[in-house]
């Protein structure tokens, strides 16, 4: 009987001893913060992008196509609207024409005939304010060429356009350009440029833009002439065909 009630004694010492140890081990919780790998900007941007370059000697992956999926884009009629976005385009989460998608570049175009040349070149930025619709800012630079004497053409055009997907990768557009033109010689004046064109998905995150655009101009300059002051009034007019890249931001 002693022996009996000696290993009961025994058995809870034993028990209260294990129980004060565990109550002692700190618990780890699965919302404990995980230390983020080396080169990740706090949590936002590309991760990984202030990492130091691998070791000389340090297996790399094998280099080999990687086909991610194009991101899904909006319906005509969506009318979401967001801030600016980063990573759009294929591997990432927002496909273009999303709102927040940034696009930057530009386009070229030129137009020859007997005894007329017309050169462009147009720098853009342009921004979805909403699903499908964009508003670029466009600073448009024209050459023209004609008989003996030529001139330049300076436009400065802000153009809301809407983008009309057929899938993924393809879309059209519409937009109407408002601004100023200014001429070498003549002036400045108020310049209208409607445009129509394509949009296609090119790699990652390319977007090649053939287009063609009208661009309509009024130029008032003053001249002196024998009867004192006139205002001329110059018309100018243009048929453009662009082609342009931008890629997304």
């Amino acid at each position: 009987m002693r022996t009996f009630n000696k290993t009961i004694f025994s058995t809870i010492l034993l028990m209260a001893a294990s129980s004060v140890a565990l109550a002692q081990t700190p618990v780890t919780s699965d919302e404990t913060p995980q230390t983020p790998p080396a080169g990740t900007d706090s949590g936002t941007g590309t991760p990984g992008k202030t990492a130091a370059p691998t070791e000389p000697g340090e297996t790399l992956p094998e280099s080999q196509s990687d086909h991610d999926v194009q991101p899904p884009v909006a319906s005509p009629g969506a009318a979401a609207a967001g801030g600016i976005v980063s990573q759009a385009g294929v591997g990432g989460l927002i496909g273009y024409g999303r709102a927040g998608v940034l696009e930057l570049g530009g386009s070229a175009g030129f137009t020859f005939a007997s005894d007329y040349r017309n050169l462009n070149i147009a720098p853009s930025i342009g921004w979805f304010v909403a699903d499908n619709l964009e508003l670029s800012a466009i600073l448009s630079i024209s050459n023209i060429k004609a008989g003996g004497s030529s001139t330049t053409l300076w436009s400065a055009i802000l153009e809301p356009s809407y983008h009309v997907p057929f899938n993924r990768s393809m879309f059209a557009f519409a937009g109407m350009g408002l601004g100023a033109s200014h001429v070498s010689g003549l002036g400045t004046g108020f310049a209208v440029a409607p445009r129509v064109g394509m949009n296609f998905m090119v790699g990652r995150s390319g977007v090649l833009t053939p287009s063609l655009s009208y661009q309509y101009t009024t130029i008032n300059t003053d001249t002196e002439s024998m009867t004192g002051d006139v205002t001329v009034v110059a018309l100018t007019s243009a048929l453009q065909v662009n082609m342009g890249y931008t890629a997304m931001w």
